[in-house]
């Protein structure tokens, strides 16, 4: 058995020390010491293509936004499944994930960046789904660990109240969100939901056969309709309600 080889090292948007390590032809991305990535773990970045993009079959010229390059399997998986006339707008953060793409990862799915389609924006995603009003046909979301940050708190605002009222306001009619995350989330639900969106939930497979480890895509759209069939529907919950028998006075001036 090979060792494990440590290719590159860089600095992690929160402070942390991001590391690459290569182990018989697999890679692993890690962060203060915690796997973030693994190359042979990539069957929910591809799902979360494939529920996100699912609504665009027959479009011509669809206009998609990913949020969070990873190893590029999203990005891959999108490009195959969309027309040769779709437009891929890719935002990406850490410098160093960009390039350890174009010099390692892109013997793992064809040199994505490489096609013309893709429009690669580095800065913050945030900013960049701010500045855009009806542009996109969908939103995919995979930055950080999900709405649970892990390598910065600052991904947090992405997935607030806010963040997702902006990812709304950038999504063209007929449009949809997709969120991955490593977790479960009640409250992100909610705010998805608190957002007027209708929502479902996927419970997907990190790796292809798994059955014992999972990851999970929300797909959300203003438009139920349109939502992939097969998953879960969250509901909303009630806001409080005074209880039976008691009527709320307005104060005594």
């Amino acid at each position: 058995m090979n060792p494990r080889v440590k290719l590159a090292t860089a600095r992690a948007p929160g402070g942390g020390v991001m590391e690459l390590y290569q182990h018989d032809g697999d890679f692993t991305i890690q962060v203060n010491g915690q796997d973030l990535m693994l190359s042979r773990q990539h069957e929910s970045e591809l799902e979360l293509a494939r529920l996100g993009c699912a609504h665009l079959s027959g479009r011509k010229s669809p206009n998609i936004l990913i949020g969070g390059l990873g190893m590029g399997y999203t990005l891959r998986q999108a490009l195959d499944i969309l027309g040769l006339n779709a437009r891929v707008v890719v935002g990406e953060l850490v410098y160093a994930i960009v390039e350890w793409n174009r010099e390692f990862f892109g013997k793992l799915n064809g040199q994505p960046l490489a096609d013309e389609r893709v429009d690669l924006r580095e800065g913050d995603v945030v900013e960049l789904i701010s500045r855009s009003k009806a542009c996109f046909d969908a939103i995919l979301l995979d930055i950080d660990n999900g709405p649970r940050a892990m390598t910065d708190s600052g991904n947090s605002r992405l997935y607030s109240h806010e963040g997702i009222q902006a990812c709304r306001r950038a999504l063209r009619e007929r449009g949809c969100l997709a969120v991955w995350s490593a977790e479960p989330d009640k409250n992100f639900e909610q705010i998805l939901m608190t957002c007027r969106f209708h929502v479902t939930r996927f419970r997907v497979p990190a790796y292809k056969g798994s059955k014992s480890e999972s990851r999970f895509v929300w797909v959300a759209s203003e438009d139920k309709k349109i939502l992939p069939p097969g998953g879960g529907e969250p509901r909303l919950k009630p806001r409080n309600e005074p209880k039976a028998g008691h009527r709320r006075f307005p104060k005594k001036r």
